[in-house]
């Protein structure tokens, strides 16, 4: 792929790793953290988001260590503390203090877990559709993780993320399957969740006690239809979470920022404003 890709942003050194990352606009920084899904980039997750939160906020979206155009150390431990490390590294290559934090599946676990660890380093979190908490996997987690790359698996996929089967266009399936065959992509995406997967459910949650003790001002986002990940995670981080706000979105699937793309544009930026 050409170097004019929509998915290639500016490339930064992260806790010594070669990053691919988005940084558009001005004013108070958000960084945003992507899911988990086969063959996605922060630009897949975010293409949307992008745009309308940069028209308010500088808006800084990385590929994380072993997703997209991001560097694949040989010998990485993949993982929570790998994951976190990164992201403070992301911050530190771009002189940022302080940010306004919103992590989207196996990223709202990663968003969680920093907040924890540098609490100093976040001023509000945006959750959606969370790993972070226990729970038993579902078997579309369990697929999406295990995904082998074939155009017909892809397609398989992306019908479970959304509920508006509309989405998932022959053309969609494709750019999503072409990615995940890219060079290093699914070597790095194997590695990371090999089955028995609840183990890496398990990983990627924080200790209850931790999250309890969160005082940042927190906003929940979960659709309601959601196959992926359990609306209950949002639940229960609502309970733990003192400071919390739930917005759950009928007829949406796992994927609110593309769904409802407009209302969870308002939603964030409003959010974040206020």
């Amino acid at each position: 792929m050409s170097v004019s890709s929509p998915e290639i942003g500016r490339s930064i050194v992260a806790a010594g790793i070669a990053t691919n990352c988005h940084d558009v606009g001005s004013g108070r920084p958000v960084l945003l953290i992507h899911g988990s899904g086969p063959g996605v980039t922060a630009w897949a997750n975010w293409r949307l988001v992008l745009p309308e939160l940069a028209k308010s906020c500088r808006v800084v979206a990385p590929d994380m260590v072993g997703f997209g155009y991001t560097e694949r150390p040989a010998g990485i431990a993949y993982g929570l503390d790998a994951w976190v490390e990164h992201a403070i590294g992301v911050l530190d290559a771009l002189g940022i203090e302080q940010t306004d934090l919103v992590g989207n599946s196996f990223g709202g676990a990663i968003a969680l877990a920093l907040a924890i660890r540098h609490p100093q380093r976040v001023r509000r979190l945006v959750l959606m559709g969370s790993v972070g908490v226990p729970f038993a996997i579902t078997p579309e987690l369990d697929a999406a993780w295990g995904y082998q790359p074939s155009l017909a698996a892809m397609r398989s996929l992306l019908d479970i993320f959304a509920w508006d089967r509309s989405l998932v266009t022959d053309e969609l399936a494709e750019l999503r399957y072409q990615a995940s065959i890219r060079p290093g992509f699914q070597e790095s995406f194997a590695a990371m969740f090999p089955a028995p997967r609840q183990r890496w459910v398990d990983a990627m949650a924080s200790a209850e006690a931790d999250i309890r003790a969160i005082a940042h001002k927190t906003l929940l986002i979960h659709g309601r239809d959601d196959r992926v990940i359990p609306l209950a995670n949002s639940l229960t981080l609502n309970q733990w979470i003192d400071d919390s706000q739930l917005h759950v979105f009928g007829r949406c699937g796992h994927w609110v920022q593309i769904e409802h793309s407009a209302e969870f544009n308002r939603l964030v930026a409003g959010f974040l404003a206020d």
